[in-house]
């Protein structure tokens, strides 16, 4: 069984699985999921509670609407990688120059060399360099996930979101603090108004994204305002 998974993986975080357990366990899962865990065996941590008995993974497949929510037994993890330790990938060495996602981020690995707060890219650029698969295309995004254990100033996040502006590719940034996740540029533009949060119980509103002192808004609500969810 591997370690105390329920203190050692956190959201975006992708997990190597053991596919051919994992499909026996799941017996709803789709064709297009048991045909592309033979390719690359990996799922990415979802928002949701971590226990000994269960870690809460989504799927993505090569077409935009093949996405599949499970759980996983912790005994299935043989390995995590953080979007941190990406940063590192010999893959963003080899083909940043000829990717613009990839190029962005070598770039704002320039741009944030003073950014204290672990980060890392998440999304298909996350993907692809953990797996080696090629998934990211020239005209991708470039997903970023920033773990804010502490608070982040307007100032602090208003620099950073600055930075990531005029790159190759467009960059969007998720910040993660241990109560929620909310967008960087949000925090930046609607300060001090109430910003949505996405926390483990929901859509909500609130100031402060590291208090838990938030206001619920209807999941239909979301939706009416164009919300992702």
């Amino acid at each position: 069984m591997f370690p105390d998974a329920e203190h050692s993986v956190r959201i975006h975080d992708l997990l190597e699985i053991d596919a051919e357990q994992l499909v026996c366990f799941q017996m709803t899962a789709p064709e297009w999921l048991k045909e592309d865990l033979r390719k690359s065996p990996y799922a990415v941590v979802r928002r949701g509670t971590v226990t000994e008995q269960k870690i809460p993974i989504g799927f993505r497949g090569p077409e935009r609407n093949q996405r599949w929510a499970a759980d996983c037994h912790p005994k299935l993890v043989r390995r995590i990688i953080t979007p941190t330790q990406l940063l590192t990938s010999t893959i963003l060495t080899s083909h940043e120059s000829f990717v613009p996602a990839l190029h962005t981020l070598h770039l704002l690995k320039l741009r944030w060399m003073d950014l204290h707060h672990l980060w890392g890219p998440g999304g298909s650029v996350g993907f692809e360099l953990a797996t080696g698969r090629q998934v990211v295309k020239p005209e991708s995004d470039l997903d970023i996930v920033i773990f804010a254990e502490g608070r982040m100033t307007v100032a602090e996040a208003e620099s950073l979101w600055t930075r990531a502006m005029d790159l190759p590719a467009a960059v969007d940034i998720r910040v993660e603090t241990p109560v929620c996740g909310f967008s960087l540029g949000e925090f930046v533009n609607q300060s001090p108004s109430p910003i949505l949060l996405r926390t483990s119980n929901g859509f909500m509103f609130g100031r402060d994204p590291w208090s838990n002192e938030v206001e619920i808004i209807e999941t239909e609500l979301c939706g009416e305002r164009g919300l992702r969810i």
